[in-house]
């Protein structure tokens, strides 16, 4: 059979790839290591106010408002109904009160007070919470343990559908993904909340998804293309997978774009941290798997299907 030819080279250029993934990896490792992470309210201590609209609430409006107060660090966000809203804000440390759940308190009154001086609907205080940082600590925890036990079932579960070596490509891949999104937070100097943290585990389930279709092209290149070399037979495999990888990509950031701009800033992180996983998802599913591929020489007897002794009889 025939191998067909492939329009573009990508394996071609997998060694300035490689060394360019390398590069931006120990950079964003780097950052990490130095400047670590902005961690929003959802990690560090600080108020949480409940309030309740008697007429959908407009968060920008809002959020203009308490920063003519003084509160220029304050996050509106919406919980539950559009007439529910949540702000969130650092502890003031030069407060005279004895506790830090007095001065959420106060710090509650306050605001509700003054969003109603300067609202024609009714404003109820729901109620005022201090946030610790040990809560926050759990958080960071939990999630981070959610992202390594998620990336070590990926690799068992790659392994017995594929084989051991495309598993390794793909948690390589996925590892890729989630250091990148984090060292760009990092550089940036961009907020890291829970929005953030759900844009993470996101961004593994988009890139394993793509980094799965590219595998199942090359084990079924592998088998038929007997005479093909491994090279050529992954780059058959991505140039036949890379119109579906660029029309999902295409239409999934246009959804993201679009929450970027109307969603306000509570969906902000979100947005861009997923924008930022599908471009580096699409990227490494290509150069980053494929490239540990062929670097773990894969062959077709590695994916040949075993043939079992009576049916090899019977034949």
């Amino acid at each position: 059979m025939a191998a067909p030819q492939f329009k573009i080279d990508f394996m071609g250029f997998r060694k300035p790839a490689a060394i360019l993934s390398i590069c931006v990896v120990l950079i964003s490792l780097g950052s990490l290591a130095v400047s670590g992470l902005q961690f929003g309210l959802d990690f560090t201590s600080g108020t949480s106010v409940r309030l309740n609209f008697a007429e959908s609430a407009q968060l920008d409006e809002v959020g203009a408002q308490l920063e003519e107060a003084g509160y220029d660090d304050a996050v509106v966000v919406n919980f539950g109904s559009d007439r529910d809203i949540r702000v969130l804000l650092p502890l003031d440390p030069n407060a005279e009160v004895a506790t830090e759940a007095e001065q959420a308190a106060l710090t509650g009154e306050a605001i509700a007070a003054y969003l109603q001086e300067r609202s024609d609907t009714e404003i109820t205080l729901q109620g005022s919470d201090y946030v610790s940082a040990k809560v926050g600590e759990e958080l960071a925890e939990q999630g981070g343990l959610g992202m390594l036990v998620a990336l070590g079932i990926i690799m068992v579960y790659i392994a017995v559908r594929f084989q051991f070596k495309f598993s390794v490509g793909a948690v390589t891949a996925l590892a890729h993904d989630l250091i990148i999104t984090l060292g760009i937070f990092s550089l940036t100097g961009m907020e890291f909340n829970l929005n953030t943290l759900a844009a993470l585990l996101a961004i593994i389930g988009y890139s394993l998804n793509d980094t799965i279709v590219v595998s199942d092209r090359i084990r079924e290149n592998f088998r038929m293309l007997r005479k093909t070399e491994p090279i050529d037979t992954v780059n058959i495999s991505l140039n036949q997978t890379l119109g579906r990888t660029l029309i999902t990509s295409f239409t999934t950031l246009l959804v993201l774009f679009s929450i970027l701009l109307i969603g306000g800033e509570s969906t902000q992180g979100f947005a861009i941290a997923l924008i930022i996983g599908v471009i580096v998802g699409t990227y490494s599913s290509i150069y980053v798997a494929s490239n540990v591929i062929i670097l773990m020489n894969v062959t077709r007897e590695d994916l040949l299907v075993p043939v079992k002794e009576g049916a090899e009889a019977d034949g």
